[in-house]
């Protein structure tokens, strides 16, 4: 399987997930996604969360609630149509 440095979901740094990862339906974490977008073989989001646009936007409210620059938010989200998730969308 290949190997990713990026969630395929959110676009997050897979080396700085404090939980090494989301994990699959049996438990092994996942190659593909962060533990903040996936566990136990789905998606985190809520449902209404079906296209990058609306990805990107939930982002940038979740980080800044975190504290993060609302600019440096936007910035970190811009890759997000372009990750596997929201390829086929």
């Amino acid at each position: 399987m290949k190997e990713y440095k990026f969630c395929q979901s959110c676009g997050f740094p897979l080396k700085k997930d404090i939980n090494g990862g989301g994990t699959e339906k049996d438990g092994t974490l996942s190659k593909k996604y962060c533990s903040m977008c996936y566990r136990e073989g789905a998606f985190l989001s809520p449902p209404e969360i079906d296209t990058a646009e609306k990805m990107q936007k939930f982002c940038i409210q979740e980080m800044k609630k975190s504290g993060m620059n609302g600019l440096f938010a936007w910035l970190a989200t811009r890759p997000i149509p372009r990750l596997e998730r929201w390829k086929k969308h």
